[in-house]
């Protein structure tokens, strides 16, 4: 079964973390601003996806249970 394109942006922000370890968030802001310099405005709504996938994996990583 295919993955959906939720899944893909999930697998895509792992993987980016998997890569770039704590400065995997660092490393996507970094791509965002180039292309922003470039005015790829569809690269950077591209790259917003992951790094709002990697703002909550590190959210979920600092929350406490119970």
């Amino acid at each position: 079964m295919p993955m959906t394109q939720d899944q893909e942006r999930w697998a895509e922000a792992l993987a980016i973390e998997r890569l770039h370890g704590g400065r995997a968030m660092a490393w996507v802001l970094g791509r965002i601003e180039a292309l922003r310099a470039k005015g790829d405005s569809l690269g950077v709504e591209r790259f917003t996806i992951p790094a709002a996938r990697l703002e909550q994996l590190q959210v979920g990583q600092h929350s406490t249970v119970g």
